[in-house]
């Protein structure tokens, strides 16, 4: 075997030109006026030592290599040379030996991007052609992702001269690596692409001149990364101690698909967007992977309620295919039996092109094809190898390299399996708040009880016989707030608009008779016509429940068989009959027109007290924590409990029952005015009155697991609950008049000090001119087994509008 020569070797390096390396100066710094930050001198002379070492040390054919060049740098007289950027041409041949060193030599200067910058990265001086081109076509349009908000480029060059001093004169490795993530657009594609920029800094000496200041990592350590606080470095260590020698090594990376993968990664971690901008950013992402232009992406997560797939959300509005269907009127019956056939058989389809033909056979492309969709891909994602949903690849051209395409987006299949599970999560979560707030009494301010007792069941669980008794959650020494918003006579109201109701039917039904009567000859019409009458004068007066049965068992055996027959055998009389069935239509019929507006009327008045009052609860928990329970009447009731027991971790004082009673009262107010700003709005009139229970002592509460709400607990504590449900209708003592009115807001008690206390609240309020100066004094009827109450009578003031 021949041994290999360096005499060869040699020659393969010196007649090897670089035609592809450029001299040409190139400003690092996009045309930002900097002043000189420390002192520096381009010099070979750090790599002259680094050959030196290698030299030394290396046992292989290299050493002769580096003899080599070594032997130039010293015979060519390059050391302890002050170069100037501007001259780098004249050192060509010194450049040459220097990348030859520094990089594999089967590496393509068309494609690398490598370059020598003076040794604080200012000025490029010496770099491949691909790093050249690179610099003259895209640095302008360069723009720095990893840095502060506002940093200039000499605050960046003084992180990292402080960097490399602290590193190297007091062992702080701990600093950040000299990298810096640049983005760009490309003019051709129109998409983002990302390259990582490395500074070495190997062949950097730095000179100390004067002596070295003693510092403490901790004393730095918050100022190295703040470029803010470059000031603080800058009084501890002055740069004009110290003077950088030698040259710097900046290498350009593509890490556009990392990058891309990374990004995604970040949005599923952090969850620093909405929902909907974050889908917006994978999708960016992907598209980014694609490196096409003309590939868009959709995700569809497979969201269920009751395991039907549900399709109307934020979420879904990412898939091209829903918003497709909404857009051009796809029949929902069969786009719901599409995606559950689909869910059925999950597997990649892709379309080239959207034929005719293909849309004959599978109809939901037309959809896509009105939308000038050319090219439409399906493909499921499984997450824990359950299909959370599908990723959509579409075009408006037609795509050929699918197969490439996917094998691109592999690695991001796992991310986008995890977020389309993260909304299934997140919806399932909106679901059960939602049942939380509206359907159950749990809250979170009791949350940590249950939780509390819930962790004590499991543990007894794994240690005894299964279906132990779970232990009763009980909050002891709690002061109660009661509360009443009720519409007043809803009863009367509702009779009311029944009555007009049954009279509208009647008269619909006499005038249908009457002509019928004219073109039918029967006397049992006359007969019907007049029963009819009897009710009506029956129905004008007062009607009981049991009159209400007769009376539909009237129509019912009656009137409907009777008319039936007319319309279906004498079609000419179909019109004036049909006008009769259609009144009895319980959602449009004129018969139930006032009980329909009565209800909604009802049901306006009742959301917007709902409404205010769970806007305002973040308020009431603000100051301390309590428990807030609503119910649903002719009206709204809640049940307020504050106390040491609802939040044990929190303080408790008495001020925190005054704050939250004088905020009961002012909402009050509020509610007050609320509904009395709804008159305009209301098919009916209706009015409400406002009620407080004022109660002193505090009382023992226990959920009840068979009702799921919580209740008093204990014979004393029981004869409040009673109270609060006996004053709704009370009377002033001697009178038949009612303690609740439209306009003003009652407030019961039994003991002189809560009244003195409310006193003090409902002056506070007048001087507020919330409430009006008409404060009564009232002495209530005896109630069966309550006696002694007594209550507060105050004015609500409707002119003045109310603080929010």
């Amino acid at each position: 075997m021949v041994p290999v020569s360096f005499n060869s070797f040699q020659v393969l390096i010196e007649g090897k030109f670089y035609n592809d390396m450029h001299t040409e100066v190139l400003d690092i710094n996009k045309g930002e006026c900097t002043y000189c930050l420390v002192d520096t001198c381009l010099s070979f002379n750090p790599f002259v030592e680094h050959l030196h070492e290698r030299v030394r040390t290396e046992k292989t054919l290299k050493s002769e290599f580096y003899k080599y060049v070594l032997d130039k740098f010293e015979r060519d007289t390059c050391i302890d040379l002050d170069m100037h950027p501007e001259n780098a041409e004249n050192y060509r041949e010194m450049l040459e030996l220097i990348y030859s060193i520094l990089t594999p030599p089967i590496l393509n200067e068309k494609e690398f991007f490598w370059a020598l910058s003076t040794p604080v990265p200012d000025k490029i001086f010496f770099s491949t052609d691909a790093f050249y081109e690179f610099h003259t076509n895209h640095h302008s349009g360069l723009h720095a992702v990893n840095i502060g908000k506002g940093e200039l480029f000499s605050q960046r060059q003084k992180r990292f001269i402080y960097n490399l001093i602290l590193e190297r004169f007091y062992g702080f490795s701990t600093v950040t690596k000299n990298e810096l993530l640049f983005a760009y657009t490309d003019p051709e594609s129109n998409l983002s692409r990302y390259y990582n920029i490395q500074t070495n800094s190997q062949f950097v000496n730095i000179k100390l001149n004067g002596e070295l200041p003693e510092i403490n990592f901790d004393t730095v350590e918050p100022y190295i990364n703040d470029y803010e606080g470059i000031e603080k470095l800058e009084e501890m260590l002055p740069l004009s101690n110290f003077k950088f020698e030698g040259f710097t090594v900046i290498t350009l990376t593509d890490v556009t698909l990392p990058h891309a993968l990374e990004s995604i990664r970040n949005e599923l971690v952090n969850h620093s967007n909405k929902e909907k901008e974050q889908y917006s950013l994978v999708l960016e992402s992907l598209k980014i992977l694609s490196e096409n232009p003309a590939i868009e992406f959709g995700l569809l997560p497979f969201l269920t309620v009751n395991n039907k797939l549900i399709f109307d959300t934020n979420e879904c509005s990412q898939s091209v295919l829903i918003s497709s269907a909404k857009e051009f009127s796809l029949a929902e019956e069969t786009f719901y039996a599409i995606t559950e056939d689909y869910k059925q058989n999950p597997r990649p389809v892709f379309f080239r092109s959207l034929t005719d033909e293909k849309v004959l056979k599978h109809p939901f492309l037309n959809v896509l094809k009105q939308s000038g969709i050319k090219s439409y891909g399906i493909f499921p994602v499984y997450y824990n190898k359950k299909m959370a949903g599908i990723m959509e690849v579409y075009s408006y051209e037609e795509i050929l390299l699918y197969e490439k395409l996917l094998s691109k987006l592999q690695t991001a299949i796992p991310l986008i399996a995890q977020l389309l599970q993260n909304s299934i999560d997140q919806f399932a979560a909106r679901i059960e708040s939602v049942i939380k707030d509206k359907f159950t009494s749990l809250q979170p301010s009791v949350q940590w009880k249950f939780n509390e007792v819930a962790w004590n069941y499991l543990k007894k669980g794994s240690k005894k016989k299964k279906n132990q008794d779970i232990e009763t959650i009980v909050f002891d020494n709690v002061y109660p707030l009661f509360g009443a918003v009720d519409i007043r006579n809803s009863t009367i109201e509702r009779n009311s608009a029944l009555q007009e109701d049954l009279k509208a039917l009647l008269t619909i039904i006499m005038e249908t008779l009457t002509v019928l009567k004219g073109h039918i000859h029967l006397p049992l019409i006359d007969r019907l016509i007049y029963k009819c009458e009897e009710w009506f004068e029956k129905v004008n007066g007062f009607i009981t429940t049991n009159d209400e049965l007769m009376l539909d068992t009237f129509l019912h055996d009656e009137v409907n068989p009777f008319l039936n027959h007319f319309r279906q055998n004498y079609p000419d009389e179909r019109v004036i009959i049909d006008r009769y069935f259609d009144a009895l239509e319980e959602e449009n019929g004129l018969s139930f027109a006032n009980r329909r507006n009565l209800e909604t009327s009802m049901q306006l008045v009742n959301t917007s007290i709902n409404h205010y009052l769970e806007q305002v609860q973040e308020d009431v928990q603000e100051s301390f924590p309590c428990y807030f329970e609503k119910f649903r009447t002719d009206g709204v009731e809640y049940d307020i409990y504050i106390g040491q027991s609802i939040a044990p971790d929190k303080v408790f004082d008495v001020l925190y029952l005054k704050n939250i009673r004088l905020w009961q009262l002012k909402s009050m107010a509020e509610i007050a005015k609320i509904t009395y700003g709804l008159a305009d709005q209301l098919s009916r009139p209706l009015q409400t009155t406002q009620l407080i229970f004022i109660h002193s002592n505090p009382i023992d509460i226990s959920f009840r697991n068979d009702e799921r709400r919580f209740d008093v607990e204990g014979a004393y504590n029981i004869r409040y609950e009673v109270v609060k449900k006996r004053i709704d209708k009370v009377l002033i003592a001697g009178t038949v008049e009612r303690l609740t009115q439209p306009g003003k807001i009652a407030m019961v008690y039994f003991n002189q000090p809560e009244a003195a206390e409310y006193q003090e609240y409902i002056k506070y309020l007048q001087e507020q001119n919330i409430l009006t100066d008409d404060l009564e004094f009232l002495e209530l009827e005896e109630l069966q087994g309550v006696t002694g109450l007594k209550a507060l009578r105050v004015g609500v003031n409707y002119e003045i509008a109310l603080e929010k």
